[in-house]
C-alpha cells in the first residue's frame, strides 16, 4: 500500500491501491509423472499461466480497446455528397441521423469509414480544398503548441488548394488518433467565398492528474510511481501508456509471478484506472504416488516435513521460479524418487491450489563395499584396500532425520561410526540442524611419526604407530544469510598411540613422546565454531572456511589449546579453460600432542611428495594452482603446482618429529593429471615432481581440500 505521505512526496497525483479477484482459469492438465521432476512442474505451471494470459490479455489490445470505447461511441461516416453547385464536401456525425445514405442504415451498415462516391467501384469523385483548419470541438484553435504541431504533422495527403477524395481525408483522421494524443476527429466541410474549406475538429485527451491502481497487491507502489512517473501533468498519449502498461507487466514476467495488467480506463477528471490481476496461492496439498501404479497411496514422511521446505505459502502470489526452487529443494532432500508440483483453479475465487506429488524411495537398508585409504595407501596398494559395512535410514519417524551405522576395516585403517541428524530441528524457525556422532577410528600414524626416509627399515612405513580416536559430539548448523552458514558443537576426545599389535605405546621409535600428558592417551573436551561461504556448489567456485576450536581443561591432566584454520578456493573459468587457486593454514596455541600437529605433503596437500613428508608443525600453509580443460567425455586434463610450509615451527611439536625424520619443512611440487566424473565422485590420477626431483603418483577421490 501506498502512505499519503510517500505519494505527496512523489507525485501530486492521487495514486490509490486496492485488492481484486481473479476470474477462475483452466490449467491443461498434463501427466502427474513422468522422468524429469522439474519439466513437470514446468509444465503443469505453463498451462495455467498459458489459461491465465489468454483470459486476460493480450493486455496491449485490451487497454486500447478500453482508453478508446469513449471515441468508438463518436465514429464518423463520411457520407456521400450529392452533387452540389459549389462541388463542397459535405460531411456530418453519423449520429445525426440525417441525410443518410442507404449503404448507411442499419442492416447495411459498412465499417466506420468513408464510402465511395459513385456506385459500382467507380473512381471518387474529387473536391477541391482550398483552405484546412484544425480546431478544437469548441471551434477554437488548440492552445497547446505541441499538440497543434502533432496534428499538422499527421496530415499527409490533406492540403491547401489540392483536390481530395473522402478515402484521403478519412486516412488523415485515422493518423491523427493514431498519433495517441486524441480522443476523437471530426472532419467537417464549408464552402466559403474562396471555396471549400476543411476543418479537422479534434478532442485531445485529458492531462494525467491522477492514478488509481486496483489489484495490486504484490506490485510496489514504486514501481508502479515510476512507470507513470513522466506521464503526469502530461496530455495522456495511448501510445506511450502502452510502453508504461508493458513495462508494468515486465515486472511480473521477470519474477515468474501470475499477473498482470487487465484493464485501464481514463476517468473523467483525467485519472487513469489501472486494474490489475494477481493469483494467490490458495491451498498446498501433498499428495503421495505409488511407486509402481503411480496411484494415490498413503506415505511414510509426514506432510509438514516437505510443506516446511516450501517457501511458496498460503496467501503469496504464486510464481513459476519460486515453484521451481520449491522442487528442487524437495527433490534434493533425499527421501523421494519423483516430485512434481501442479498448478490447479481454486474455484470460483480466482486463486491457484497446489499439488504437490511425491514418490517416495525406499527409506533404507544394508549395504556392503570397499575402497582406498587415503593414509593407508601410502604404505602400499593392499595396505590401502579398505572394506565396508553399513546400516542407512533416510527418513526415520518420517520427519527426514537420516540414520547412519557403519564399519570400515583396512589392514591398518578401521572405523566404526553412528550419525544420527536432524536436518531441521521441529519447531525452530531457523531452518537449524542437528548432528549426533559417535566415532572409534584407528589409523596409521605415518604423516606423523613414519620411518625416516633413510632408515634401512624393514617394518612398516608409519613406524609401528597407530592412532586411536575415541570421539562424541553434537553439532547444530544453520545458514546465516545467503551463501554463508554457521556450525557450532561441542566433543569429546580420547586419543592415544599403539603399535601394530594393539599394545600401549608412549614414545615411537625414535623416542619421541607420542601423547602431550605422557600417559597412554590425551583427553580433551572441543568446542567448535564454523563459518562457510559458498558461492555455488560447482567445484570451480569460490568457498572460505573459517574454524576454530578451543580445548577446555575441564580436568587438570586434559588438554587446553586453541586451533585456527583457514581455507579459501576461488574459481575462473575462461570459455571451456578452469583455473582454481586454493589457500589453506592453521595453527595451535596452547598444548599440543605430536599426533595433533599439521602434516604437510602428499594427495591433498603438497603434491609430489608422500603423506606428510614435508613437514609436521604447529602452524601450517598450503597453496595450490591448477588449470583444467575438457578432453573427452567425462575426462578433463590438468595442470597444477602446489606449495607448503610449516613456518618454521616444526622444532616446537613434542619430539620434534619432523626434524628428527629429515623433513625439510617446506616444498613444492608440480605436474599434470586426468579427472574422471564417477558416481563416487571426481577420480584424480596424477604424476607429480618435487623440487628434489623425485617423482610420485597420486591416486585420489573427490576434490582437494
Amino acid at each position: 500500500m501506498c502512505s499519503s505521505e510517500e505519494r505527496g512526496a512523489l507525485t501530486p497525483a492521487r495514486v490509490s491501491f486496492s485488492r481484486v479477484k481473479l476470474e477462475p482459469y483452466q490449467p491443461r492438465r498434463r501427466a502427474n509423472r513422468g522422468v524429469n521432476p522439474f519439466g513437470k512442474f514446468l509444465s503443469a505451471a505453463e498451462g495455467v499461466f498459458q489459461t491465465f494470459c489468454a483470459r486476460w490479455g493480450p493486455v496491449t489490445a485490451r487497454a486500447r480497446d478500453s482508453l478508446l470505447k469513449h471515441a468508438a461511441e463518436k465514429q464518423l461516416t463520411f457520407l456521400n455528397a450529392a452533387p452540389m453547385r459549389l462541388a463542397s464536401l459535405s460531411l456530418s456525425n453519423e449520429q445525426a441521423g440525417e441525410g443518410k445514405p442507404e449503404s448507411a442504415r442499419p442492416g447495411r451498415r459498412k465499417a466506420p469509414g468513408l464510402q465511395l462516391g459513385q456506385e459500382g467501384g467507380q473512381e471518387e469523385e474529387r473536391v477541391l480544398i482550398s483552405e484546412i483548419l484544425i480546431q478544437d470541438k469548441d471551434g477554437q484553435e488548440l492552445t497547446d503548441p505541441e499538440l497543434n504541431s502533432t496534428a499538422w504533422e499527421a496530415l499527409k495527403a490533406c492540403k491547401p488548394n489540392f483536390a481530395l477524395t473522402t478515402s484521403e481525408v478519412q486516412a488523415d483522421v485515422h493518423r491523427i488518433i493514431d498519433t495517441g494524443f486524441f480522443a476523437s476527429c471530426m472532419p467537417s466541410a464549408e464552402d466559403t467565398r474562396d471555396g471549400v474549406r476543411l476543418i479537422f475538429k479534434v478532442e485531445p485527451n485529458q492531462e494525467l492528474k491522477g492514478l488509481v491502481c486496483n489489484g495490486a497487491n504484490v506490485l510496489p507502489t514504486r514501481v508502479v510511481l515510476n512507470a507513470f512517473r513522466d506521464e503526469f501533468g502530461k496530455v495522456v498519449n495511448i501510445q506511450r501508456l502502452n510502453t508504461v502498461l508493458d513495462t508494468l507487466n515486465g515486472w511480473y514476467r521477470d519474477r515468474g509471478l501470475f499477473g498482470q495488467v487487465t484493464d485501464v480506463e481514463i476517468l473523467q477528471d483525467g485519472v487513469i484506472k489501472v486494474q490489475v490481476a494477481e493469483a494467490e496461492v490458495h491451498n498446498i496439498n501433498i499428495r503421495f504416488l505409488d511407486r509402481k501404479t503411480g496411484e494415490p497411496t498413503v506415505g511414510k514422511t509426514r506432510p509438514e516435513t516437505l510443506l516446511r521446505q516450501l517457501t511458496t505459502k498460503k496467501g503469496q502470489v504464486y510464481s513459476l521460479q519460486q515453484g521451481r526452487r520449491d522442487v528442487e529443494t524437495v527433490f534434493t532432500m533425499g527421501i523421494m524418487e519423483d516430485v512434481n508440483l501442479v498448478p490447479q483453479p481454486a474455484g470460483d475465487t480466482g486463486m491457484v491450489d497446489l499439488t504437490m506429488n511425491v514418490v517416495e524411495r525406499v527409506t533404507g537398508g544394508f549395504s556392503a563395499g570397499g575402497g582406498l585409504s587415503g593414509n593407508g595407501i601410502s604404505n602400499g596398494a593392499l595396505s590401502g584396500l579398505v572394506g565396508s559395512f553399513a546400516y542407512s535410514h533416510r527418513n526415520a519417524f518420517g520427519r527426514n532425520q537420516k540414520l547412519n551405522v557403519s564399519l570400515e576395516r583396512g589392514q591398518v585403517d578401521s572405523m566404526f561410526r553412528i550419525n544420527y541428524t536432524d536436518p531441521w530441528i521441529e519447531g525452530d524457525d531457523k531452518r537449524t540442524s542437528r548432528a549426533i556422532n559417535i566415532q572409534n577410528s584407528r589409523a596409521p600414524g605415518t604423516t606423523v611419526h613414519g620411518v625416516r626416509k633413510d632408515a634401512l627399515s624393514t617394518g612398516p612405513l608409519h613406524g609401528g604407530v597407530t592412532i586411536g580416536r575415541l570421539m562424541a559430539g553434537v553439532d547444530y548448523s544453520r545458514p546465516l544469510r545467503p551463501k554463508w552458514s554457521g556450525t557450532a558443537g561441542i566433543s569429546f576426545q580420547r586419543a592415544g598411540a599403539r603399535d601394530e599389535h594393539g599394545s600401549v605405546k608412549v614414545v615411537d621409535m625414535y623416542g619421541g613422546p607420542l601423547t602431550f600428558s605422557g600417559r597412554a592417551f590425551d583427553d580433551m573436551l572441543v568446542t567448535k565454531l564454523e563459518t562457510v561461504y559458498t558461492d555455488s556448489g560447482d567445484n570451480g567456485s569460490s568457498q572460505l572456511v573459517l574454524n576454530t576450536e578451543q580445548a577446555l581443561p575441564v580436568a587438570p591432566d586434559w588438554l587446553f589449546f586453541n586451533r585456527i584454520n583457514v581455507r579459501a578456493r576461488q574459481g575462473l573459468r575462461l570459455g571451456p579453460v578452469r583455473c582454481i587457486a586454493s589457500f589453506s593454514g592453521g595453527t595451535v596455541v596452547g598444548d599440543l600432542a605430536p599426533h595433533e600437529a599439521f602434516p604437510i605433503g602428499g594427495t591433498n596437500s603438497v603434491r609430489g611428495y608422500d603423506e606428510g613428508a614435508v613437514g609436521s608443525g604447529r602452524s601450517c600453509l598450503v597453496a595450490s594452482g591448477e588449470i583444467s580443460i575438457p578432453l573427452a567425455g567425462p575426462v578433463e586434463g590438468a595442470i597444477f603446482a602446489d606449495y607448503g610450509s610449516d613456518l618454521g615451527s616444526g622444532s616446537t611439536v613434542p619430539g620434534d618429529p619432523a626434524g628428527v625424520r629429515g623433513k625439510p619443512g617446506h616444498g613444492y611440487g608440480y605436474g599434470a593429471g586426468l579427472r574422471v566424473d564417477s558416481p563416487l565422485g571426481p577420480l584424480r590420477l596424477e604424476y607429480a615432481f618435487n623440487d628434489s626431483k623425485a617423482r610420485r603418483f597420486h591416486f585420489g577421490i573427490g576434490y582437494r581440500n
